[in-house]
């Protein structure tokens, strides 16, 4: 496979147009990451898409499942009704149980059981394998054992399918925020361990961070980083610079209660009004109360979104 460089959310259908525009007009590769919260078998936040709609609709693009695995939807499940129809549709999947199962011995084994799982579904389907730092910190030698084990237990050709492992330099979120912490050091190790093993690298979280990190990581040997939040806080930024009501934006935000993930307890959401917009924005997008109060600026968004990719790809 040749390499991705940005693997970007699809917080809404809005940033999906507007990155099958750009690769049009580009011939850039993007890739596009859906939670199973975003999109999921029986439809998620995102334009309340299935599986199946969604790969449909984006087909020309490179399609990667983010976070696969056991409690990463909106109920607590073992993830395998989702990675059935993930394997039919999907030319990745990230293998990510470690949300549910951080133990590295418990980890380890839903990793193999999941991979082994899809192989037998489709054995075209390739892999993502480890986690973000802020899920579950991996250290050099733990990810260079993790690796070791995999290539001990599964068999040759199923080994083979992985193409990318999450690396760690540093990457956290919280709010519209990265508040993570950038290690050079720690970076540069995993790069060494994903080379070791043939893989290319790639790194979560990439939100808000300025493009002259991204490619200084790039420069290190960094392959792919991830950027989701960011490009739903661009829409949601253009809905209010165009004057939407935002005494209604806000409560269907509030409502949803997508936002208390990502503040702290001395958040006053009635108090901090755009804020919580901001944060909480994309998630509601596709809501009935949304739609009867959205400004019709899709060209705006598209743009908007567009100038970022250029900025990106620069």
């Amino acid at each position: 496979m040749s390499n991705v460089k940005f693997f970007i959310g699809p917080m809404s259908k809005n940033i999906v147009d507007s990155i099958i525009e750009f690769t049009n007009e580009t011939n850039n590769n993007i890739g596009l990451i859906p939670s199973r919260r975003q999109v999921e078998w029986n439809g998620g936040y995102v334009n309340n898409w299935t599986t199946k709609e969604f790969t449909k609709y984006s087909n020309k693009l490179i399609l990667k499942r983010d976070h696969a695995g056991p409690g990463q939807g909106y109920i607590d499940d073992n993830g395998y009704k989702s990675l059935e129809e993930d394997c039919k549709y999907f030319n990745l999947i990230h293998i990510d149980p470690w949300k549910k199962y951080p133990k590295y011995e418990d980890g380890l084994s839903w990793t193999i059981n999941m991979i082994n799982f899809c192989y037998g579904r489709n054995p075209e389907v390739e892999y993502e394998i480890g986690t973000e730092q802020a899920i579950r910190k991996f250290e050099p030698d733990e990810l260079n054992q993790l690796l070791k084990d995999l290539n001990s237990k599964l068999s040759k050709k199923v080994f083979n399918q992985i193409k990318y492992l999450v690396i760690q330099s540093g990457t956290s979120l919280k709010g519209n925020l990265n508040t993570g912490h950038y290690d050079k050091d720690r970076l540069l190790k995993m790069i060494k361990v994903a080379k070791k093993w043939n893989l290319l690298s790639k790194e979560h979280n990439g939100d808000y961070i300025p493009p002259q990190l991204i490619k200084e990581k790039m420069t290190l040997g960094l392959d792919s980083i991830n950027i989701a939040p960011e490009f739903g806080l661009l829409e949601t930024n253009s809905y209010l610079k165009e004057g939407i009501d935002i005494d209604k934006f806000w409560k269907i935000c509030y409502e949803s209660k997508r936002w208390e993930k990502w503040v702290d307890s001395n958040f006053d959401p009635f108090v901090e009004k755009e804020k919580l917009i901001k944060i909480c924005g994309h998630y509601v997008l596709s809501h009935p109360d949304f739609l009867s109060i959205k400004p019709n600026i899709n060209d705006v968004i598209k743009n908007n979104i567009k100038e970022k990719l250029y900025e990106l790809f620069k």
